[in-house]
């Protein structure tokens, strides 16, 4: 996915500035698709060169005039067509994955810690996922339109870390095993 899509759907969802787009990607979207406010400002002109976002500038008291962005028809287009193309199955790249098969007896030790590392960073943001999910979606089963895809979205973000989770313990148990039986 590229960032333009990430942006055009902040816009589907709701016109706004590049600092309001930037405050959702920190608190929302960037959970999914990460991207700095240089990125989003510089992906926001691109855009409105080629005609998928508009603006409205609204003036400022000292300060030069602030630009809200919409997605424009050709925009709506646009992200209609990426939505309904076929997604490429992602592949998987992962260095934890490459140091697990990498590693000697002697390894061990550090691969362990650096697991329960991983496994206690993917704790606390199934932590964030979770109180979203309490605090931003009480009644799911009454969800529709946006807010049911904005719900599924961050679901899928839960089982991820859930899985994630699972798997850490799995490799640090069979790992802490080895060493055991092989000191």
């Amino acid at each position: 996915m590229a960032l333009e899509h990430a942006i055009m759907v902040s816009l589907a969802e709701r016109p706004g500035t590049g600092y309001e787009i930037s405050r959702q990607f920190d608190r929302s979207i960037g959970h999914f698709w990460s991207a700095t406010h240089q990125q989003i400002y510089r992906t926001l002109r691109k855009l409105h060169v080629d005609g998928l976002v508009s603006y409205e500038p609204i003036a400022q008291d000292g300060r030069p005039d602030k630009k809200v962005y919409s997605l424009s028809d050709r925009g709506r287009d646009a992200l209609h067509a990426w939505v309904t193309t076929p997604t490429p199955i992602q592949q998987l790249r992962d260095d934890l994955g490459l140091k697990i098969r990498a590693a000697h007896r002697d390894d061990l030790p550090e691969l362990i810690a650096e697991l329960q590392r991983h496994r206690e960073l993917h704790v606390a943001r199934l932590h964030l996922y979770q109180g979203f999910e309490k605090d931003d979606y009480p009644a799911p089963d009454s969800l529709s339109g946006r807010r049911l895809h904005q719900y599924l979205v961050l679901r899928g973000g839960v089982r991820i870390e859930e899985a994630f989770i699972d798997w850490c313990d799995e490799v640090v148990s069979a790992l802490q095993r080895e060493l055991d039986e092989n000191p």
